[in-house]
């Protein structure tokens, strides 16, 4: 039987969504507000869904406090109050919409799950707006 569980965490940053080889015109118009070259910031909201067969012995699919650990040294840590576009390596060369932010956080934390478990993370950029990766 499998089954999925699931730990929320949440972490603030500032971004500017922005292609360095676009003048500002071109990115306004693609980014809208988002292309603000002061940044701007957001109160993410992240699920992180990991599905696997039931332990028979601990009766856990993931031990949930592991599963804490690794958001907050993986996710939080690096995330976290930060400048995304200045401050965390992924991003002084990638564009840090809320697509490549799920992305690289889901590579983060794979790297540390074990083989036999499905990852899936759903990152709230506002209440309203949110993407969902599993890797695929």
């Amino acid at each position: 039987m499998r089954l999925t569980v699931h730990r929320k965490a949440h972490f603030n940053a500032a971004h500017r969504l922005f292609k360095k080889e676009w003048d500002d015109a071109k990115n306004e118009a693609v980014f809208g507000k988002c292309s603000n070259p002061n940044f701007h910031g957001h109160n993410y909201e992240l699920t992180v869904s990991v599905t696997g067969e039931i332990d028979p012995e601990t009766g856990f699919v993931m031990d949930l406090k592991i599963l804490k650990d690794l958001i907050y040294n993986e996710v939080e840590q690096s995330f976290d109050h930060k400048n995304l576009n200045v401050e965390v390596e992924e991003f002084k060369t990638l564009n840090p919409t809320a697509e490549n932010i799920a992305v690289v956080i889901w590579n983060k934390l794979r790297d540390n799950l074990r083989a036999d478990l499905d990852l899936m993370v759903t990152l709230y950029e506002t209440p309203r707006n949110f993407v969902t990766y599993k890797g695929e």
